[in-house]
Protein backbone atom coordinates (compact mmCIF):
# COMPACT_ATOMS: atom_id res chain seq x y z
CA UNK A 1 0.00 0.00 0.00
CA UNK A 2 1.39 3.53 -1.07
CA UNK A 3 1.21 6.25 1.76
CA UNK A 4 2.77 9.47 1.99
CA UNK A 5 5.67 10.59 4.44
CA UNK A 6 4.41 12.00 7.10
CA UNK A 7 3.56 15.90 6.92
CA UNK A 8 1.97 18.71 9.03
CA UNK A 9 -1.35 20.47 7.65
CA UNK A 10 -2.55 23.55 8.06
CA UNK A 11 -5.85 25.45 6.68
CA UNK A 12 -6.05 28.58 5.10
CA UNK A 13 -9.04 30.74 5.60
CA UNK A 14 -8.14 33.34 2.61
CA UNK A 15 -5.63 33.74 0.01
CA UNK A 16 -3.75 35.97 2.34
CA UNK A 17 -3.58 33.88 4.84
CA UNK A 18 -2.48 31.04 2.78
CA UNK A 19 0.11 33.23 1.15
CA UNK A 20 1.49 33.48 4.94
CA UNK A 21 1.64 30.16 5.72
CA UNK A 22 3.79 29.76 2.26
CA UNK A 23 5.69 32.79 3.32
CA UNK A 24 6.27 31.16 6.76
CA UNK A 25 6.95 26.85 5.85
CA UNK A 26 9.09 28.21 2.49
CA UNK A 27 10.09 25.33 -0.07
CA UNK A 28 8.75 22.38 2.09
CA UNK A 29 5.09 23.61 2.04
CA UNK A 30 2.61 22.79 -1.01
CA UNK A 31 -0.96 24.13 -1.93
CA UNK A 32 -3.75 21.45 -2.17
CA UNK A 33 -7.73 21.85 -3.12
CA UNK A 34 -8.85 18.82 -4.99
CA UNK A 35 -5.82 16.54 -4.39
CA UNK A 36 -5.91 14.56 -7.21
CA UNK A 37 -2.25 16.17 -8.90
CA UNK A 38 -0.67 16.20 -5.22
CA UNK A 39 -1.58 12.92 -3.65
CA UNK A 40 -0.56 10.47 -6.15
CA UNK A 41 2.79 12.19 -5.97
CA UNK A 42 2.96 11.85 -2.45
CA UNK A 43 1.64 8.49 -2.39
CA UNK A 44 4.86 7.48 -4.95
CA UNK A 45 6.87 9.92 -2.37
CA UNK A 46 8.01 11.83 -5.43
CA UNK A 47 7.01 15.14 -3.63
CA UNK A 48 6.98 14.87 0.34
CA UNK A 49 5.92 18.51 1.77
CA UNK A 50 6.36 18.81 5.00
CA UNK A 51 3.45 20.84 5.23
CA UNK A 52 0.59 20.50 3.20
CA UNK A 53 -1.53 23.76 3.31
CA UNK A 54 -5.48 23.28 2.40
CA UNK A 55 -6.75 26.51 0.20
CA UNK A 56 -10.89 24.65 -0.02
CA UNK A 57 -12.22 27.74 1.97
CA UNK A 58 -10.38 30.15 -0.65
CA UNK A 59 -13.70 30.64 -1.91
CA UNK A 60 -13.19 33.79 -4.02
CA UNK A 61 -10.58 31.59 -6.11
CA UNK A 62 -13.99 30.14 -7.51
CA UNK A 63 -15.64 32.25 -10.43
CA UNK A 64 -16.03 32.42 -13.83
CA UNK A 65 -16.09 36.20 -15.20
CA UNK A 66 -16.78 37.57 -18.50
CA UNK A 67 -15.30 40.82 -18.10
CA UNK A 68 -15.34 42.51 -21.65
CA UNK A 69 -12.99 41.24 -24.04
CA UNK A 70 -11.58 38.95 -21.30
CA UNK A 71 -13.22 35.28 -19.60
CA UNK A 72 -11.45 35.52 -16.13
CA UNK A 73 -11.41 31.94 -14.10
CA UNK A 74 -10.48 31.96 -10.79
CA UNK A 75 -7.98 29.00 -10.16
CA UNK A 76 -10.31 27.00 -7.15
CA UNK A 77 -12.73 26.63 -10.13
CA UNK A 78 -13.86 22.80 -10.51
CA UNK A 79 -13.56 20.92 -13.41
CA UNK A 80 -17.31 20.29 -13.26
CA UNK A 81 -18.15 23.82 -12.79
CA UNK A 82 -16.50 25.16 -16.28
CA UNK A 83 -17.94 21.88 -17.77
CA UNK A 84 -21.67 23.02 -16.81
CA UNK A 85 -20.88 26.67 -17.44
CA UNK A 86 -22.61 28.24 -20.14
CA UNK A 87 -20.65 31.38 -20.04
CA UNK A 88 -17.53 28.91 -21.28
CA UNK A 89 -19.16 26.90 -23.83
CA UNK A 90 -20.63 30.13 -25.67
CA UNK A 91 -16.97 31.70 -25.12
CA UNK A 92 -14.20 29.15 -25.31
CA UNK A 93 -16.02 25.75 -26.37
CA UNK A 94 -12.46 24.18 -26.90
CA UNK A 95 -13.00 24.13 -22.35
CA UNK A 96 -16.31 22.07 -22.75
CA UNK A 97 -14.67 19.55 -25.03
CA UNK A 98 -11.57 19.49 -22.89
CA UNK A 99 -13.62 19.18 -19.50
CA UNK A 100 -15.99 16.20 -20.90
CA UNK A 101 -13.08 14.06 -21.57
CA UNK A 102 -10.86 15.22 -18.17
CA UNK A 103 -11.04 11.92 -16.21
CA UNK A 104 -14.54 11.17 -14.51
CA UNK A 105 -17.37 12.43 -12.51
CA UNK A 106 -15.15 12.08 -8.92
CA UNK A 107 -12.52 14.12 -10.35
CA UNK A 108 -14.57 16.37 -11.86
CA UNK A 109 -16.55 17.20 -8.87
CA UNK A 110 -12.77 17.87 -7.05
CA UNK A 111 -10.56 18.80 -9.16
CA UNK A 112 -9.68 22.57 -10.17
CA UNK A 113 -7.60 24.45 -12.63
CA UNK A 114 -5.45 25.76 -10.96
CA UNK A 115 -4.28 22.26 -9.50
CA UNK A 116 -4.13 20.66 -13.05
CA UNK A 117 -2.03 23.62 -14.16
CA UNK A 118 0.29 24.25 -11.63
CA UNK A 119 0.51 20.04 -11.87
CA UNK A 120 2.62 21.16 -15.57
CA UNK A 121 1.92 17.30 -16.07
CA UNK A 122 3.03 17.24 -20.61
CA UNK A 123 -0.38 15.17 -20.59
CA UNK A 124 -2.41 17.32 -19.32
CA UNK A 125 -5.38 18.69 -20.99
CA UNK A 126 -6.19 22.42 -19.89
CA UNK A 127 -2.51 22.92 -20.15
CA UNK A 128 -2.96 22.44 -23.96
CA UNK A 129 -6.16 24.34 -23.79
CA UNK A 130 -4.75 27.44 -22.13
CA UNK A 131 -1.59 27.77 -24.96
CA UNK A 132 -3.97 27.47 -27.84
CA UNK A 133 -5.92 30.19 -26.38
CA UNK A 134 -2.69 32.05 -25.48
CA UNK A 135 -3.99 32.98 -21.72
CA UNK A 136 -2.51 35.03 -19.52
CA UNK A 137 -1.55 33.86 -15.42
CA UNK A 138 -2.31 35.51 -12.34
CA UNK A 139 -0.18 34.90 -9.85
CA UNK A 140 0.07 36.49 -6.75
CA UNK A 141 2.92 36.61 -3.72
CA UNK A 142 3.10 39.18 -0.58
CA UNK A 143 4.33 42.16 -2.83
CA UNK A 144 0.63 41.53 -5.08
CA UNK A 145 -0.01 39.93 -8.12
CA UNK A 146 1.77 39.49 -11.56
CA UNK A 147 0.53 38.52 -14.83
CA UNK A 148 2.52 36.11 -17.24
CA UNK A 149 1.62 34.75 -20.71
CA UNK A 150 0.84 30.81 -20.28
CA UNK A 151 3.78 30.23 -23.09
CA UNK A 152 5.74 31.43 -19.55
CA UNK A 153 4.49 30.03 -17.34
CA UNK A 154 5.79 26.21 -17.40
CA UNK A 155 9.22 25.90 -17.45
CA UNK A 156 9.40 22.21 -18.25
CA UNK A 157 7.58 18.90 -17.58
CA UNK A 158 5.93 19.37 -13.25
CA UNK A 159 7.60 23.08 -13.28
CA UNK A 160 6.13 25.87 -13.26
CA UNK A 161 7.16 30.17 -12.37
CA UNK A 162 5.25 30.03 -9.22
CA UNK A 163 8.14 30.74 -6.81
CA UNK A 164 7.31 28.69 -3.44
CA UNK A 165 5.68 31.89 -1.52
CA UNK A 166 3.34 32.84 -4.25
CA UNK A 167 0.40 30.79 -5.85
CA UNK A 168 -1.27 30.78 -9.05
CA UNK A 169 -4.97 32.97 -8.47
CA UNK A 170 -6.53 33.52 -12.00
CA UNK A 171 -6.64 32.32 -15.50
CA UNK A 172 -7.47 35.16 -18.11
CA UNK A 173 -8.57 33.84 -21.80
CA UNK A 174 -8.19 37.12 -24.38
CA UNK A 175 -11.66 36.91 -26.23
CA UNK A 176 -12.19 38.47 -29.88
CA UNK A 177 -14.57 38.81 -32.45
CA UNK A 178 -15.10 35.84 -34.61
CA UNK A 179 -13.59 33.25 -32.75
CA UNK A 180 -13.76 29.57 -32.84
CA UNK A 181 -11.80 26.25 -30.82
CA UNK A 182 -12.25 22.82 -30.05
CA UNK A 183 -10.15 20.24 -28.53
CA UNK A 184 -10.04 16.56 -29.89
CA UNK A 185 -8.71 13.93 -27.92
CA UNK A 186 -7.66 10.02 -28.06
CA UNK A 187 -7.58 7.73 -25.48
CA UNK A 188 -7.51 3.92 -24.59
CA UNK A 189 -10.35 4.01 -22.19
CA UNK A 190 -12.91 6.87 -21.41
CA UNK A 191 -11.09 9.46 -18.76
CA UNK A 192 -7.66 8.01 -19.31
CA UNK A 193 -4.75 10.31 -20.15
CA UNK A 194 -4.43 10.78 -23.80
CA UNK A 195 -2.61 8.84 -26.19
CA UNK A 196 -2.50 12.25 -28.44
CA UNK A 197 -4.86 15.53 -28.13
CA UNK A 198 -4.55 18.98 -30.12
CA UNK A 199 -6.37 22.11 -29.01
CA UNK A 200 -6.89 24.53 -32.26
CA UNK A 201 -8.56 28.08 -31.77
CA UNK A 202 -9.38 30.32 -34.97
CA UNK A 203 -10.20 34.30 -35.53
CA UNK A 204 -11.90 34.66 -38.56
CA UNK A 205 -12.19 37.66 -40.25
CA UNK A 206 -13.89 37.84 -44.02
CA UNK A 207 -13.47 34.26 -44.33
CA UNK A 208 -9.31 34.23 -43.74
CA UNK A 209 -8.22 32.83 -40.78
CA UNK A 210 -6.53 35.73 -39.46
CA UNK A 211 -4.83 34.28 -36.42
CA UNK A 212 -4.90 30.43 -34.73
CA UNK A 213 -3.75 28.58 -31.98
CA UNK A 214 -2.29 25.35 -31.97
CA UNK A 215 -1.80 23.31 -29.02
CA UNK A 216 -0.49 19.61 -28.68
CA UNK A 217 -1.55 17.07 -25.42
CA UNK A 218 1.00 14.20 -25.12
CA UNK A 219 2.98 13.99 -27.73
CA UNK A 220 6.46 15.89 -26.50
CA UNK A 221 5.79 20.23 -27.38
CA UNK A 222 5.90 22.23 -25.32
CA UNK A 223 4.09 25.82 -25.97
CA UNK A 224 1.96 25.84 -29.53
CA UNK A 225 2.47 24.30 -32.65
CA UNK A 226 4.17 27.12 -34.46
CA UNK A 227 4.91 25.82 -37.78
CA UNK A 228 1.00 24.18 -38.45
CA UNK A 229 0.24 28.00 -37.31
CA UNK A 230 2.34 29.86 -40.03
CA UNK A 231 0.93 27.20 -42.36
CA UNK A 232 -2.81 28.42 -41.21
CA UNK A 233 -2.64 32.20 -40.67
CA UNK A 234 -3.87 34.44 -43.43
CA UNK A 235 -5.78 31.60 -45.49
CA UNK A 236 -8.85 30.16 -46.54
CA UNK A 237 -9.67 27.33 -44.40
CA UNK A 238 -10.23 24.13 -46.58
CA UNK A 239 -9.44 20.66 -46.20
CA UNK A 240 -6.32 20.88 -48.24
CA UNK A 241 -5.20 23.35 -45.72
CA UNK A 242 -6.44 21.47 -42.75
CA UNK A 243 -4.18 18.56 -43.53
CA UNK A 244 -1.15 20.68 -44.23
CA UNK A 245 -1.65 21.77 -40.80
CA UNK A 246 -2.03 18.49 -39.56
CA UNK A 247 1.62 17.59 -41.24
CA UNK A 248 3.08 20.02 -39.59
CA UNK A 249 2.32 20.24 -36.15
CA UNK A 250 3.14 16.29 -36.16
CA UNK A 251 6.74 17.00 -37.80
CA UNK A 252 7.06 19.23 -34.74
CA UNK A 253 5.32 16.62 -32.53
CA UNK A 254 8.13 14.41 -30.63
CA UNK A 255 6.20 11.38 -28.91
CA UNK A 256 7.83 8.60 -27.37
CA UNK A 257 7.10 4.95 -27.85
CA UNK A 258 4.89 3.65 -24.28
CA UNK A 259 2.21 1.53 -23.25
CA UNK A 260 -0.16 3.70 -24.82
CA UNK A 261 1.55 3.54 -28.68
CA UNK A 262 4.59 3.98 -30.99
CA UNK A 263 5.93 7.48 -31.92
CA UNK A 264 4.46 6.63 -35.14
CA UNK A 265 1.09 6.42 -34.52
CA UNK A 266 0.80 9.27 -32.04
CA UNK A 267 2.35 11.50 -34.84
CA UNK A 268 -0.64 9.94 -37.20
CA UNK A 269 -2.90 10.99 -34.59
CA UNK A 270 -1.52 14.14 -33.98
CA UNK A 271 -2.19 15.34 -37.47
CA UNK A 272 -5.56 13.84 -37.76
CA UNK A 273 -6.59 15.43 -34.47
CA UNK A 274 -4.77 18.58 -35.70
CA UNK A 275 -7.16 18.72 -39.11
CA UNK A 276 -10.40 17.73 -37.12
CA UNK A 277 -9.85 20.81 -34.59
CA UNK A 278 -9.07 23.31 -36.75
CA UNK A 279 -11.94 22.24 -39.26
CA UNK A 280 -14.30 22.06 -36.35
CA UNK A 281 -13.07 25.37 -34.82
CA UNK A 282 -13.88 27.01 -38.32
CA UNK A 283 -17.12 25.78 -38.13
CA UNK A 284 -18.43 26.99 -34.70
CA UNK A 285 -16.34 30.44 -35.65
CA UNK A 286 -18.86 30.64 -38.66
CA UNK A 287 -22.07 29.54 -36.25
CA UNK A 288 -21.86 26.00 -37.22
Amino acid sequence: MQVPAPFDYERASSVDHALRLLDQHGEDARLIAGGHSLLPMMKLRLVRPNVVIDINDCVDLDYIIEDRDVLRIGALTRHATLLASDTVARLAPMITDAERVIADPVVRNRGTIGGSLCQADPGEDLTTVCDAMFADIVIRGRDGPRTIPMADFHRGPYETAVEPDEMLTEIRIPLRPGAGSAYEKVERRVGDWAIAAVGAVVWMDNGTIDDVGIGLTAVGLEGVATRAQDAVRGHAPDDDLYAQAGRLAASQSDPIDDQRGSAAYKRHLTAELTSRALRRAVERSQGR
